[in-house]
C-alpha cells in the first residue's frame, strides 16, 4: 500500500447504495408487513376458592397485571433511545433527486461532428435517480456521495419540512466518493460529525435516508467493523461496516450512533439483503468538508512512502521484535520522507504520538493531512528508536512502469525457489529512478516457494537480503540458509517478500 494515488478502480460484486445504480422502482404494491400483527395478551383466569367440584365456576378472578421484568424494561429503553435519535437526526437528512446525462458510447465518432454527448445528432438521454444527504452547516451545505450527483444537470433537494430547493455542487472528492451540495437557505437543522476513530464494533447504529425513494426511513443494526480497506472501490478507502439495512437510495445518508453523531456516510452495499453495508468514515468526511469549504477542492498530503503490514514470517526473516507497525518498502527520491531521513526497512510505530498498528493505519492518517502539515514519525531502525519530522507535500500522480522482462539484456536464468530471473536494461531502470542493479522475474514455477509467496512474472527484485542483486545468482547465493528476503517492485508499489525453502 502506498500514499500515492492509484488509478480509479471498480469492483463489480459490490453496488453503490444509490438509486442511480439501482433504479428506483414502484414498490407500493409490494409493501407487506414484516410479520403478523401482535395478538392481545391472553387474560389469566383462575378458579375461585368456592369452585364446585363438578367444575362449574361461580366466579372468575382476573390475575393482577404484573410489572414488566428487567429485560422488557431494557428493551423499552433501547427502543426509546432509537426513537429519540431518529427524531433528532431526521430533520437534517434530505433526499437528493438528480437529472444527469447518461454515458453514451461514441463508437461511430459522432462527437467529432456534433460535439460531446451527441450520437447521430441526438442528445444524450437523461437519467433520473436519487440518493440521500445530510446537512452539515445551517446555511444549506449538504454532504452526500459523489456518485449521487455525478454528471448532474439538475439537483433538487427535498427537505424534511416539505420544501424542495435547487441544489448546486460546491466541490467533489472522487477519491473518497464524497461531494458537497449547496442550497440557498438559512437556519437549517444540521447533524454533527462524530469521531469515527473512537467508534467500536458492536455498538448500535442507525442508517437514515431514502431507500427506494422512501424518504425519512430509519433502520438499525450494529457497527460490524471499522477501518475496512482494500475493497477496490475508491482510491482512498476507510470504511465502517454495518449490518443496518442499506438499500439503493441510502447513498449519502448518515450512519449515526445513539448519541446522534454521524459516524459515516452510507456509500455501498455488498449485493442485496446480505447485511453487509459500508459507510465512508466521518474522519475522512470531515477532512473533505473542511477542504472543500476552505479551498473549493480536496488536496491531500503526501510523504512519498510505501508501506506494508508485518507478517510473522516477515518479522522473523527481518529479525524484527514484533508484527506491529508499518514496514517501509518504498521511498520516493527527493520526497518528503526521503528528505526527513526515512529509510527502506524502517518500521513506523507511531505518527504524532498515535500508535501505528499496520500499514493501513499510517496511510489513513497521512491521507487526511493537508499539504504543508508537519507530522512526527516514531521509527524503529534496528535497535534504534528515532523521531523524524516530516512536512507533507501535494500528492503527485502515479508513475508509469513498463514490463521489466521485455527490457532484459540477457536470457533468463533459472534460480532456486522456483524463479527464472533476467538482468534488466540500466536505461529502463533509470527512467524509473532505480540507480542500482535489479533483476526481473521472467517466470515463476507453479507450486514453488516463489509462487506461494505471491511473486509473478514482471516483478522487479530491487534488494536481496538488503543488498542490490549484483548477479543473476544473487538469490541462490543469499539463500544458502534456505531463507531470503526480497524487496520487490510491482507497478508503482514495492513490498518485502520472505522466501523459505521447505
Amino acid at each position: 500500500m502506498t500514499d500515492k494515488a492509484p488509478g480509479r478502480r471498480r469492483s463489480t460484486p459490490r453496488h453503490r447504495a444509490s438509486a442511480g445504480i439501482f433504479p428506483i422502482v414502484a414498490v407500493a404494491a409490494s409493501l407487506v408487513p414484516a410479520s403478523a400483527s401482535a395478538q392481545s395478551a391472553p387474560v389469566a383466569i383462575r378458579a375461585g376458592a368456592n369452585t364446585p367440584s363438578n367444575g362449574a365456576s361461580n366466579t372468575a378472578t382476573v390475575a393482577p397485571e404484573r410489572a414488566p421484568d428487567a429485560s422488557v424494561q431494557a428493551a423499552s429503553e433501547l427502543g426509546r433511545a432509537f426513537a429519540d435519535v431518529a427524531a433528532r437526526t431526521l430533520p437534517s437528512v434530505v433526499s437528493v433527486h438528480v437529472e444527469s446525462e447518461a454515458e453514451v458510447p461514441d463508437a461511430m465518432g459522432f462527437g467529432f461532428f456534433f460535439g460531446p454527448g451527441a450520437e447521430g445528432g441526438r442528445a444524450a438521454p437523461i437519467v433520473r435517480g436519487s440518493g440521500s444527504g445530510v446537512i452539515v452547516r445551517e446555511d444549506g451545505v449538504i454532504l452526500t456521495n459523489y456518485h449521487v450527483v455525478e454528471r448532474a444537470r439538475r439537483i433538487n433537494v427535498h427537505l424534511r419540512d416539505g420544501r424542495v430547493l435547487r441544489g448546486r455542487v460546491l466541490g467533489v472528492d472522487r477519491a473518497t466518493d464524497l461531494a458537497l451540495v449547496k442550497v440557498d437557505a438559512r437556519g437549517l437543522p444540521l447533524a454533527r460529525l462524530g469521531d469515527s476513530d473512537r467508534a467500536r464494533p458492536g455498538e448500535w447504529v442507525l442508517a437514515v435516508g431514502a431507500p427506494l425513494g422512501l424518504e425519512a426511513t430509519v433502520t438499525h443494526g450494529i457497527l460490524s467493523a471499522t477501518g475496512r480497506t482494500h475493497l477496490g472501490i475508491n482510491d482512498v478507502e476507510d470504511y465502517l461496516q454495518t449490518d443496518a439495512s442499506i438499500n439503493p437510495g441510502n447513498s449519502g445518508g448518515p450512519l449515526v450512533n445513539l448519541r446522534g453523531e454521524v459516524l459515516g456516510i452510507n456509500t455501498m452495499i455488498a449485493g442485496r439483503n446480505t447485511g453487509i453495508g459500508f459507510a465512508v468514515s466521518s474522519r475522512i468526511a470531515q477532512f473533505v468538508v473542511d477542504q472543500v469549504l476552505r479551498t473549493g477542492r480536496v488536496s491531500r498530503g503526501w510523504i512519498g512512502v510505501g508501506v506494508q503490514d508485518i507478517s510473522p514470517a516477515l518479522a522473523e526473516s527481518l529479525r524484527l521484535s514484533g508484527t506491529r507497525g508499518a514496514l517501509v518498502n518504498t521511498i520516493g527520491r527527493g520526497a518528503p520522507a526521503d528528505r526527513a531521513g526515512l529509510r527502506v526497512g524502517d518500521v513506523v510505530t507511531s505518527i504524532d504520538q498515535a500508535p501505528v498498528t499496520d500499514g493501513d493505519a499510517l496511510i489513513r492518517v497521512i491521507t487526511c493531512k493537508a499539504p504543508g502539515e508537519r507530522i512526527t514519525l516514531s521509527v524503529q531502525r534496528g535497535a534504534q528508536t528515532l523521531q523524524l519530522a516530516v512536512t507533507t507535500a501535494p500528492r503527485p500522480g502515479a508513475p508509469e512502469v513498463a514490463d521489466a522482462v521485455a527490457t532484459a539484456v540477457a536470457p533468463p536464468r533459472r534460480q532456486g525457489h522456483g524463479l527464472r530471473l533476467a538482468a534488466l536494461d540500466p536505461r529502463w531502470l533509470q527512467r524509473l529512478g532505480i540507480t542500482d542493479p535489479a533483476l526481473g522475474i521472467a517466470a515463476v514455477d507453479p507450486g514453488s516457494a516463489a509462487d506461494d509467496a505471491g511473486l509473478r512474472r514482471g516483478d522487479v527484485i530491487l534488494r536481496v537480503d538488503g543488498a542490490a542483486p549484483m548477479s543473476l545468482n544473487a538469490v541462490d547465493e543469499a539463500s544458502r540458509d534456505r531463507r531470503v528476503t526480497l524487496l520487490v517492485r510491482r507497478g508503482d508499489e514495492q513490498r518485502f517478500v520472505p522466501l523459505v525453502l521447505d
